[in-house]
């Protein structure tokens, strides 16, 4: 005997595709006394789906344990919440912030006094060279030490501008 239908339905069963009538075939074929060896497998599967099939049936007193229950009790009434109790949460973190704000802002700032240096006093400013002409041959060094400095930084990044430019251009023609 072909049983090709019924192959069918368990391909398209186990694709989700099938309706409740063809389920129910399927049901119908499996419970039989007799089924083919190659769709024995399937038996435990689709017999298994009819003895779940039955209803589960209450206890006779059951409705009215049930009824008795919730009448002894009293109903539960919403609660009302308003919108500032809603946010009072969110009102207790924003103040949290706002101190721990407050205390490292007056610790900063406590600090900040206490640092010597920051001002000069000019009153108590005295010269350190005796000699105009001096002084103005210290200072001449120090700006020519620092104008290189600053020649020698300008012309590597000008090298890496230009090694970089030359690596780009290098990989844009390959």
């Amino acid at each position: 005997m072909d049983y090709k239908y019924i192959e069918q339905l368990i391909e398209r069963y186990w694709a989700c595709e099938t309706s409740l009538e063809e389920e129910r075939i399927l049901h119908a074929f499996f419970s039989q006394k007799e089924v083919p060896d190659g769709l024995e497998k399937y038996r435990a599967l689709f017999a298994a789906g009819q003895a779940e099939a039955v209803p589960a049936r209450l206890s006779a007193g059951f409705e009215d344990r049930i009824l008795g229950m919730v009448e002894g009790r009293q109903p539960r009434h919403a609660r009302v919440v308003a919108f500032r109790q809603r946010l009072m949460p969110l009102f207790r973190a924003v103040a949290v912030v706002a101190i721990i704000l407050t205390i490292g802002n007056v610790a900063n700032v406590s600090l900040q006094r206490q640092q010597p240096g920051g001002d000069i006093n000019y009153a108590s400013y005295k010269d350190t060279f005796s000699d105009p002409k001096v002084a103005y041959d210290k200072m001449e060094n120090a700006l020519e030490l620092v104008s290189e400095g600053i020649s020698q930084a300008q012309s590597a990044d000008t090298a890496a501008v230009k090694a970089g430019a030359d690596a780009n251009d290098s990989s844009a023609a390959e």
